[in-house]
């Protein structure tokens, strides 16, 4: 298989699986907190890929530190901030801002990168995206309330994504993407912790027991974590933090349909309209629009 479709085949399978944690992760917090899912599904992904690659490696000091970076945008700061928003501002305003990672991501890109930077065709694809994910993230309702803090905190999760994933351009493939991927989620659980002391974390293992909260959580630590974590990783080695992040754009998309699937959610006329331009945006953005020309 060529690599860079092999590459777009990884991010669009991490995106499809993204999009459903949010349901996933919406019954779990019937029960738990959001820092409580968290912890445990990384803690368990963690586990998962020690046995898989029980390997242990000695990195220098300075790569260590860069594994600790990618463990604190990638894993803390990303869901502590998108799930403390969820507190101050409405679901649908942290939906719509926390995808603007692609956005983001290109625009540190064009900065920090050679062979990224940002185009015409990639500003104009990722805001008909945008305005896709507005129109399905409010799926009809046109009541926005705004709160600072709330805001704030759900663009900086979006931010923390952007940084994350170019951060992984440079962690390269000295170690393998199991090994990389590991360290992610061990210095990820480690700047977890002081959150979870704060947050009153409980540590209960019956809930394990729950077939609902049980499959949850181990989908969420098993698939959406340590195998998508490792796909992600893998993809944008090969295609780029800006291509693998305009695939983001779709997973509002995914959890809408999910929603309606599983959640019985009602889908509108709107929130359809929203699904096309998405996916209209994201093509524009990768492949532009080849228009008919006379003869």
């Amino acid at each position: 298989m060529n690599s860079k479709l092999k590459g777009h085949l990884l991010v669009l399978f991490c995106v499809l699986v993204w999009g459903v944690t949010f349901v996933s992760t919406k019954i779990l917090l019937q029960w738990r907190s959001p820092v409580e899912i968290a912890l445990d599904r990384f803690v368990l992904a963690y586990v998962l890929l020690l046995a898989i690659h029980p390997v242990l490696k000695r990195p220098q000091w300075r790569e260590e530190l860069y594994f600790f970076g990618l463990g604190l945008f990638g894993v803390t700061l990303y869901f502590l901030t998108e799930n403390i928003a969820l507190q101050y501002t409405q679901a649908s305003s942290v939906g719509l801002l926390v995808s603007s990672a692609p956005l983001l991501t290109a625009f540190f890109a064009h900065f920090t990168t050679h062979d990224e930077k940002l185009s015409a065709r990639l500003i104009i694809g990722s805001l008909v995206a945008l305005a896709g994910v507005a129109l399905v993230m409010f799926n009809g309702s046109i009541i926005l309330k705004l709160n600072p803090l709330g805001d704030i905190l759900a663009l900086s999760a979006g931010a923390a994504w952007a940084v994350y994933s170019l951060m992984l351009k440079r962690a390269g493939q000295r170690y393998g993407y199991l090994f990389l991927t590991r360290q992610v989620f061990f210095y990820g659980i480690l700047t977890l912790i002081p959150a979870a002391i704060v947050m009153d974390y409980r540590m209960d293992l019956a809930l394990w027991l729950n077939p609902i909260q049980g499959v949850n959580m181990a989908f969420l630590g098993i698939v959406a974590s340590a195998l998508c974590y490792v796909a992600w990783n893998k993809a944008v080695g090969i295609i780029g933090a800006v291509k693998a992040s305009n695939y983001i754009y779709i997973i509002p998309m995914i959890t809408m349909l999910t929603a309606v699937i599983i959640l019985k959610e009602r889908i509108t006329l709107v929130g359809a309209a929203g699904a096309s331009l998405i996916l209209l945006g994201v093509y524009y953005a990768e492949h532009g629009l080849k228009l008919p020309t006379s003869k």
